[in-house]
């Protein structure tokens, strides 16, 4: 579990917090193996007889002050009293976790029906009403998630299009049965799945049912138009409709497998793949309003295509959730989907949403190998508590908030990589006291479910019976952190880091698009960066007061005095820059947008740094690094003079050979140089697999690494403009300092 903040040193009231113009939050990675440190956790067992506050509910920890009988929370300052159980177990100090570090992991006993159902279950829900090569990309996809899938995994095989199929591939010859969805359908299927298949007939053993399930796979055509626009009937002003029942095909496979959990499987998770927008019973989206309509109705594009049409897959969520079902969506397409409407029913039941603009050089398959075959929690339960100066303020990222409790997030189903951010508030307005040795304290709770291999069974329960199959695990991960405080604005500045700001700032920003638009997002942020620099300078000001020098009319637009602050003018600069907060005029795709606001917000934040402003590299030979970091300009190509650039923009990965590289460069790089287990190691630890691109300047077309050098770039559009980009944005930096000082 990593934990960053944006402040090492914590304000010391709402007065310093304003006064600094800095966000005021922490990023969370709860399912990180190791801390922020790079310390994995220390690990135990009985994190049922924890002891917890009375008071606050905080979870005992190596910051309390214990004394034989009792216990002092360090979080509210509350004394409690241990139980005798708890008393003998702390005799010996060493022998429990929870002593030895503020970052522990304990193992939760499991009641007897939890034990019972350790399998977890894969559903591929397949879009007919498609392509061929569609249906290829998908194949191939669905062949490496098996590969992928663990032993014991149950696997079942649906379509949709304007009829709902479920395929039985446990006998000699794969046998599907097809549901018609009325054309009328407001609702669901005229008859239940259970009636047309039993659910023991569709979920196979992957174990031994793969070549069958392979088999099935072979069998998948596209349904013909003929068919479809029969089925759906003629649909608004003799336009034939299609035939995509995306919808209810989802609802009924939830309910489907909803009767079915927590007895014959402990996470169900649905992969469905979509070639265009949902055209047919209910869940049907009208994707009409991505025509031309918006810019003859005087609308702002920016804004109405960003929220959702329809409830209707925000609705379907919650069934997911409560069904024990995460679903991933892919979407291979390039027309309008209205990813908007759809996106809710993958994040909010803790599943992604991935987008693939056509099939050849899609990465699907590797995706789909790569999500399935790293660890993941399920069942998770985040909660956060802080001391009782300060208070969590908004909380961001895919999961779905408790109806009852404040701050506690269910998430379905959780990697190594999902972040969540949280931004805080002062509880009341004396904040940190300087006359006090409290500190402030901040403490993640994290409940999960694993599937353990038999050899990582612990020893106290491997009996025969046990040693041949997968168990589940319920466990627990505290992570305890202490901050100190800050005692005027320059070491809460000394202690910024960048790349937490960007993460909070990134989610700010996609909430009040979602709200009020792109175009205000933009403002926001520009807002936010002169009040930065404004509030900096003021500072600086009072310093060279302080030291006997006159105030000057210069604004200090670059941080020159600190290092921390430096990178954020850049960070703000690229954000502005990404199509995440380019305008719809600008060429952006709304479905592109949704992705990358779907994509950002998860992202852990050096993840996150690379993605907005990616990092440029360059090498004096293949096996010899010459700079580990340029700024994304022309000119920083040509003064450095190196022969061969990396960049890694996160999503691509580029090796760029300028023209003037020495033609005895061995070109495109070997596999066994410095270059390439650079490459092939950021590869390894991504959550999606990255494009990768080798270009030879002079030679092939450079336009994709050269519309990464964005320096030269105007804010406001697209290409390279007369004047100097960057530098002409902190010149109207420096004008919106000036007037808001005035």
């Amino acid at each position: 579990m990593a934990v960053r903040a944006t402040v090492g040193r914590f304000p010391e009231n709402q007065e310093a917090l304003e006064s600094s113009g800095i966000p005021w939050g922490v990023t969370v990675t709860p399912f990180a193996g190791k801390d922020e440190n790079g310390s994995p956790p220390a690990y135990g067992s009985d994190g049922n007889l924890l002891p917890r506050c009375e008071n606050c509910w905080a979870y005992y920890n190596t910051f309390c002050d214990q004394e034989q009988w009792a216990w002092t929370c360090a979080l509210c300052g509350t004394l409690n009293g241990l139980s005798s159980q708890a008393i003998a177990r702390y005799s010996l100090p060493h022998s429990c976790a929870e002593n030895l570090s503020s970052f522990i992991d304990l193992e939760l006993p499991l009641d007897e029906s939890e034990e019972m159902q350790a399998r977890l279950v894969y559903v591929a829900a397949v879009d007919l009403s498609s392509s061929e090569e569609f249906l290829e990309l998908i194949k191939s996809a669905l062949l490496a998630a098996l590969e992928a899938l663990g032993p014991g995994s149950l696997f079942g095989l649906a379509t949709f299009s304007h009829k709902v199929g479920l395929f039985d591939v446990q006998g000699p010859i794969p046998v599907v049965k097809n549901v018609l969805i009325p054309p009328d359908s407001d609702g669901g299927l005229p008859i239940e799945l259970d009636d047309v298949m039993p659910l023991s007939s569709f979920l196979a053993p992957v174990d031994t049912c793969k070549d069958r399930i392979a088999s099935a796979l072979e069998t998948l055509k596209p349904t013909n138009s003929w068919e479809r626009t029969t089925a759906a009937g003629q649909g608004v002003d003799g336009v034939l409709l299609g035939g995509r029942g995306f919808g209810v095909a989802m609802e009924a496979l939830l309910n489907y497998l909803g009767s079915e959990y927590g007895n014959t499987f402990a996470l169900g998770r649905i992969f469905a793949f979509l070639s265009g927008p949902p055209d047919f019973g209910a869940g049907e989206l009208d994707t009409r309003r991505y025509g031309e309509q918006y810019a003859s109705k005087g609308e702002d594009a920016d804004l109405a295509l960003l929220p959702e049409q329809t409830p209707f897959y925000k609705d379907l969520a919650t069934v997911a959730v409560q069904a024990g079902v995460c679903v991933d969506i892919f979407a291979v397409t390039n027309e309008y989907t209205d990813l908007a409407s759809l996106k809710f029913l993958s994040i909010e039941s803790g599943g992604s949403l991935f987008l693939y603009t056509n099939t050849d050089n899609s990465t699907l398959p590797q995706d789909m190998y790569r999500m399935l075959s790293r660890p993941y929690a399920f069942n998770c339960v985040l909660r956060l508590r802080t001391s009782s100066e300060f208070k969590v303020g908004n909380s961001y990222g895919h999961f779905f908030p408790d109806p009852q409790y404040e701050n506690v997030q269910h998430i379905i189903c959780c990697d190594s990589f999902a972040t969540y951010a949280y931004d805080f508030d002062f509880a009341n307005d004396s904040g940190f006291s300087r006359h006090t040795t409290e500190l402030p304290m901040l403490q993640i709770a994290f409940q999960y479910t694993v599937v353990v291999p038999p050899d990582e069974l612990s020893k106290s329960t491997s009996s025969s019976a046990n040693r041949n199959k997968h168990s589940l695990q319920r466990r627990l991960r505290i992570h305890t952190l202490q901050f100190t405080t800050a005692h005027n604005i320059n070491e809460v500045y000394d202690s910024v880091d960048p790349e937490v700001v960007l993460s909070i700032l990134v989610h700010k920003v996609i909430l009040i698009s979602l709200e009020q638009g792109v175009r205000e997002g933009r403002v926001l942020l520009n807002d936010w960066l002169v009040l930065l620099t404004a509030r900096y300078n003021d500072a600086c000001k009072l310093l060279q007061f302080e030291r006997g020098n006159s105030a000057t009319a210069h604004v200090d637009v670059a941080f020159s005095q600190c290092p921390q602050l430096q990178p954020l003018p850049r960070l703000v600069f690229a954000l502005l820059r990404n199509p995440l907060l380019r305008l719809h005029e600008e060429g952006v795709h709304p479905d592109y947008r949704i992705y990358l606001q779907c994509l950002f917000s998860a992202l852990e934040p050096s993840s996150l740094h690379r993605a907005i402003y990616p990092i440029l590299t360059s090498f004096a030979t293949p096996d010899k690094q010459a700079f580990p970091r340029h700024s994304l300009s022309r000119a920083a190509l040509i003064t450095s003079g190196s022969p061969i650039f990396f960049l890694d923009a996160f999503t691509t990965l580029i090796v760029f050979y300028s023209s003037t590289a020495d033609p005895a460069l061995p070109f495109p790089p070997p596999q066994d140089c410095l270059l390439r287990t650079t490459i092939n190691k950021l590869k390894q630890e991504r959550c999606i697999t990255p494009t990768l691109m080798f270009i030879r300047g002079g030679q092939d077309d450079s336009t994709i690494f050269e519309n990464y050098l964005i320096e030269e770039q105007d804010v406001e559009g697209s290409g390279f403009t007369s004047v100097m980009g960057f530098v002409s944005f902190l010149e109207e930096i420096n004008h919106g300092v000036l007037e808001y000082l005035k």
